[in-house]
């Protein structure tokens, strides 16, 4: 296996290997994920159904940890837990993957990672983008590190998803999936590094209001709200950023602790199928 580092921030491929060979090589398997923690996300070209079989796709995955359900996209038939998010020319285009976000921060124990392979995609359009979190906490000015310290913030299914569900089904979500609240910077439980660990997902700080902060009410709300914006749009930064082109069977393998994603809907109506398996993590820290 070879290595070729993508961005200075962030990425890497990894050629000359077939990803079902991890699944029964335990060296090869420990390379990989080494690799992962330190680039935070591989690439890999090639990996057609006949090198890497959808039960093979689970089987490297399921290498991290258990495998983890989506509330809203089904599992491929032959494959629970393999979860299909397919897009075809009759179907509206969705507004909520094209948003930088780490994958359920709505949960109390959000996406260890995921392991993305694409089946179809659009000829020209529909790439992906990560940022490194981790660079994006480190460049913060120290005045706003001391500021956010300690600080914690609210991550809701209801301001993402649910939003454009009908009442009765967002109330019945919101109660099944009630908002869960996480460090504002949290510790890589593996690198011992601090991530910035706000999203799309995220609604406010739950712990802002203190006499140090807050001299009038309003106050809770525009300076709150003012920094929470300013966090959320560090991904932004194209500095902190990779972007993959899509091509059929390849695959992304990402580090969801550690990193944010986009998914860019620039590509007109056509079918794009990616089949994708998250990975059960635990409670940030």
């Amino acid at each position: 296996m070879r290595i070729e580092q993508l961005t200075c921030a962030v990425g890497a491929e990894l050629l000359d290997i077939n990803l079902g060979d991890a699944v029964r090589d335990d060296g090869l398997f420990k390379e990989i994920y080494a690799a992962l923690l330190k680039y935070k996300v591989l690439f890999l070209r090639d990996q057609d159904l006949n090198k890497l079989s959808r039960k093979d796709h689970m089987a490297f995955a399921q290498r991290l940890g258990e495998l983890e359900t989506h509330p809203m996209a089904p599992s491929h038939p032959e494959a629970p837990g393999l979860v299909q998010i397919y897009k075809n020319p009759d179907s509206p285009m969705d507004r909520y993957e094209n948003a930088w976000h780490t994958d359920g921060t709505w949960r109390e124990t959000p996406a260890l990672g995921c392991v993305l392979r694409c089946i179809e995609c659009p000829p020209v359009g529909g790439d992906t983008m990560w940022a490194n979190m981790v660079l994006a906490y480190e460049k913060l000015p120290e005045y706003v590190k001391k500021e956010i310290a300690g600080l914690i913030a609210n991550h809701s299914f209801n301001s993402s998803f649910a939003a454009a569900m009908p009442q009765e089904k967002r109330l019945a979500m919101k109660a099944q999936y009630p908002d869960a609240e996480h460090p504002v910077v949290r510790t890589h439980p593996e690198t011992d590094e601090k991530v910035l660990f706000v999203n799309a997902f995220t609604t406010h700080f739950v712990n802002y209001h203190t006499k140090d902060r807050v001299r009038y009410g309003q106050d809770y709300n525009k300076n709150g709200s003012d920094l929470m914006q300013y966090l959320i749009s560090q991904a932004y930064n194209p500095e902190y950023q990779v972007r993959w082109r899509w091509k059929p069977y390849s695959m992304a393998i990402w580090d969801n602790r550690s990193t944010q994603h986009y998914a860019v809907m620039d590509y007109p109506p056509c079918h794009r199928k990616m089949e994708r398996a998250a990975i059960v993590g635990d409670k940030p820290f």
